[in-house]
């Protein structure tokens, strides 16, 4: 990143800022005109600190001007991360007394909007009610599972006492018995940020906060447990696609990758015997918990722990078939520079998937890379395809529920493609 330059007052058109300031190259300036909301640490061509100051603090809330000084609004600031600025408001000059102002307005405008997009039932008590960018709140990401609500905040200018307190206020909503924080470590680590508060947010009883509960979707329930596991149960955001799986499950049918069970125990309300893989035991631990949690199911459901190539490679060598296969891998391009390698191992879970298919047969197909766009993941599936010789049909085309919002000018909020096929 540019080194300061000698602090100097700055024109902003025909304004003056005395605060900390972000010029950016020309090729960002325009992706933000454009609606784009990120600018990374190679677009940053000067930080400018405020007045007095000798560097801009890890999350302050900076302007953003492009080369000639005009300004494009107002970003989050991080000294640690690729993508250092996040915008937050057309505003320049915005300060963070203006932006704490913005995040309680933008936390209640984002739970009206769950509200009315996936109100609560006995049948589903469980949605993403905070999606960072898609809510304007970037770094901040809130779900809930039936009485606990479960935040991720990811950046340095999120992961505040200031922006806690408010979060912890909107946020303890009729119902909920615990607000906590559950960091991922590998994003802490990379903002550079400590250890998070151990204690929770908000608890109806501090002495000894509900972590764990049991919640619904589509009228399954699931454990969730907030002091262990990878995310939950079941992913918030294949919701719809799992019910969408179950309308064209039947027979034998392979959850690949199946994590706790989200997709098998759908399978199983249609399907006469469904087995699950995971890599992880843990997580196939909880699926089983969660398999007693549901005992009127139809199918017979077992779970093998297992790579997932190994296992496709083993089964296609052995002549297995099944009449419903459905692939939800874990990300596999986490950055730009992977994609080589992400589409690659796509295709072969897919080309290995549709050679196991009887004819007739239904391949449900995922990628949460956001990375790898829906025109991508469908070539790749295509070309499976042509090299499996089979003919594919696609039934339909789907993404995340509807609590996980995109932003159409922020492709990357549109992260999850979900393929339902015919094969052969």
């Amino acid at each position: 990143m540019a080194k300061t330059n000698e602090l100097r007052p700055l024109r902003v058109g025909t304004a003056h800022t005395q605060g900390p300031a972000a010029v950016i190259t020309r090729r960002a300036a325009d992706r933000l005109r454009a609606g784009h909301l990120w600018v990374y640490r190679t677009d940053v061509e000067q930080l400018l600190p405020a007045l007095g100051a000798t560097a801009i603090e890890p999350g302050a809330v900076v302007t953003v001007l492009d080369g000639r000084g005009i300004p494009l609004g107002s970003a989050l600031f991080s000294a640690a991360s690729q993508i250092t600025l996040r915008m937050v408001s057309n505003t320049p000059a915005l300060d963070r007394e203006g932006y704490l102002a913005d995040v309680a307005e933008r936390v209640k405008a984002a739970l009206a909007l769950r509200a009315e997009l996936s109100p609560e039932t006995a049948e589903d008590n469980a949605c993403r009610l905070i999606f960072s960018e898609a809510d304007g709140l970037p770094g901040i990401v809130a779900d809930r599972y039936n009485d606990l609500v479960v935040l991720q905040l990811l950046t340095q200018g999120t992961a505040q006492t200031d922006v806690r307190s408010i979060l912890a206020r909107e946020l303890a909503l009729p119902g909920v018995a615990t607000v906590v924080e559950r960091p991922d470590p590998r994003v802490r680590e990379l903002e550079e940020l400590g250890p998070a508060p151990a204690e929770a947010m908000f608890a109806e009883n501090p002495e000894a906060p509900k972590l764990a509960t049991e919640f619904t979707i589509n009228g399954l329930r699931f454990h969730y447990d907030a002091s262990a596991g990878q995310k939950t149960g079941a992913f918030l955001d294949q919701r719809l696609n799992y019910a969408a799986a179950a309308r064209h499950g039947r027979g034998r049918a392979l959850d690949v990758c199946t994590y706790q069970g989200g997709f098998a125990l759908h399978l199983a309300q249609t399907c006469e015997q469904v087995t699950g893989v995971d890599a992880s035991r843990s997580a196939l631990e909880v699926a089983d918990r969660n398999l007693e949690l549901n005992p009127t199911l139809k199918a017979k459901v077992d779970w093998i722990e297992a790579d997932a190539f190994d296992l496709l490679r083993a089964y296609e060598d052995g002549g297995e078939r099944y009449d419903t296969i459905v692939l939800d891998p874990p990300a596999f391009a986490k950055s730009k520079r992977a994609m080589e390698g992400a589409l690659r191992g796509y295709k072969e879970l897919n080309l290995r998937a549709m050679k196991m298919l009887r004819p007739g047969g239904t391949l449900v197909t995922c990628s949460c890379s956001q990375h790898v766009s829906l025109a991508e993941f469908t070539e790749v599936v295509a070309s499976a395809a042509a090299d499996a010789r089979v003919r594919v049909q696609v039934l339909e085309t789907r993404g995340a529920a509807p609590d996980h919002p995109s932003v159409v000018t922020l492709p990357e909020t549109a992260y999850l493609k979900c393929l339902i096929c015919r094969v052969g």
